[in-house]
C-alpha cells in the first residue's frame, strides 16, 4: 500500500450538504431553514451568550477585581544577584538580560537591597531603594538613573 492509495473507510465520510442550489438537490426552496421565524431570515439567529431572554450567566455572576491598563511592569533585581558581574563593570538593562538575571527590562528596573556586595559596580537603572543605594555607595559603586 502506498500513500496515494490511502482512502477513508467505506461509510465513514459523508458528502457536504449543499443548500440553496435548487429544488432538484433536495435542499432548495427554504434551504433547510423552515418557513418563518428568526432563524429563517438572513442575518437571523441570536448573539453569543443569549439565553432566550433569561438573565445571561455573564450578568448573573458577580464582577470581581480590577485590571489596571496603565500599570507599569517594573522588574525587580536584588543586590545579591549582582555578584555575577566582575569588579568595576557597568550593569544596565542589556547586561542584566544577557546574563540571564532578568528576562526583559519591562517598563523599568528597580534594584532592592536584599543581599550584599563588596566591590564597586556602576548601576544604570530606573530606580533603587534606599537600602540598596547605601550598600552600593558603601562598596564604592556609583548609580546612574536612566
Amino acid at each position: 500500500m502506498k500513500l496515494n492509495e490511502l482512502r477513508p473507510a467505506k461509510g465513514s465520510t459523508k458528502a457536504k450538504k449543499r443548500v440553496g442550489r435548487g429544488d432538484g438537490s433536495g435542499h432548495g426552496g427554504t434551504s433547510c431553514r423552515g418557513h418563518k421565524g428568526q432563524n429563517s431570515r438572513s442575518g437571523g439567529g441570536v448573539r453569543p451568550g443569549f439565553e432566550g431572554g433569561q438573565m445571561p450567566l455573564t450578568r448573573r455572576l458577580p464582577k470581581r477585581g480590577f485590571y489596571n491598563r496603565f500599570r507599569k511592569d517594573i522588574v525587580i533585581v536584588n543586590i545579591g544577584q549582582l555578584s555575577t558581574f566582575p569588579k568595576d563593570s557597568v550593569v544596565d538593562a542589556d547586561a542584566l538580560v544577557t546574563s540571564g538575571i532578568v528576562k526583559g527590562s519591562g517598563d523599568g528596573i528597580k534594584v532592592l537591597g536584599n543581599g550584599s556586595i563588596d566591590y564597586p559596580l556602576t548601576l544604570r537603572v530606573n530606580s533603587i531603594s534606599c537600602g540598596a543605594r547605601e550598600k552600593i555607595e558603601a562598596s564604592g559603586g556609583t548609580i546612574e538613573f536612566v
